[in-house]
């Protein structure tokens, strides 16, 4: 079976389509809105996500805020792992966080298998489009993409970062981890305490 290529996953995961913004414009919401929460609301939600996802992940890896962006109806949330993540545990780092998002309900929409930037691109039940890419240095990076929501004001995250704060731009990953960034192959299931 041909494996999707990271850009089609992305295409797979726009939310505010045609027959949304009809439904929305007969039941009195926004245009392409497809749930009654605000964006607010959304924002809340995604960011409820990731903290799930990356509370997940053992051992603990380091991250900060990756960036927000807020839309006409949509509000995108990201965050990006400053452990280092080695070639060598790659795969056992995105085979975990699909575990986790299978075991949540989500779908897996596409699979990125590329030795060099792999990834992971699925959906909620509740049509919130998440995403996990591997990029520069094995840098990993965490998105959530939320469906159309009734326009509100957007706060930022309240969920602080557990390493430094940065700001743009973000360094390369300069977090060592005894199992994250190690080189050698997983010989086992990784262990349950923590590591930076």
């Amino acid at each position: 079976m041909a494996i999707p290529s990271a850009a089609s996953g992305v295409f797979m995961l726009v939310g505010c389509g045609t027959v949304s913004g009809i439904v929305g414009q007969a039941s009195g919401k926004p245009p392409g809105a497809v749930s009654d929460i605000t964006m607010q609301q959304a924002a809340e939600r995604a960011d409820a996500m990731l903290d799930a996802t990356l509370n997940a992940i053992k051992p603990t890896v380091r991250w900060t805020h990756g960036g927000s962006s807020v839309g006409s109806c949509d509000v995108s949330r990201s965050r990006t792992v400053m452990t280092v993540i080695s070639e060598e545990r790659r795969g056992e780092f995105l085979d975990v966080v699909q575990r986790f998002w299978e075991k949540s309900g989500y779908r897996i929409n596409s699979v990125n298998e590329s030795e060099k930037f792999p990834a992971i691109f699925a959906r909620s039940p509740d049509g919130f489009g998440i995403s996990l890419v591997i990029g520069g240095a094995g840098q990993a990076v965490f998105d959530v993409d939320t469906p159309c929501a009734k326009p509100s004001d957007v706060a930022d995250p309240t969920t602080p970062p557990n390493g430094p704060a940065y700001e743009y731009p973000i360094p390369r990953p300069n977090v060592r981890s005894d199992f994250w960034s190690s080189a050698d192959p997983v010989s086992s299931v990784p262990p349950k305490t923590s590591a930076g």
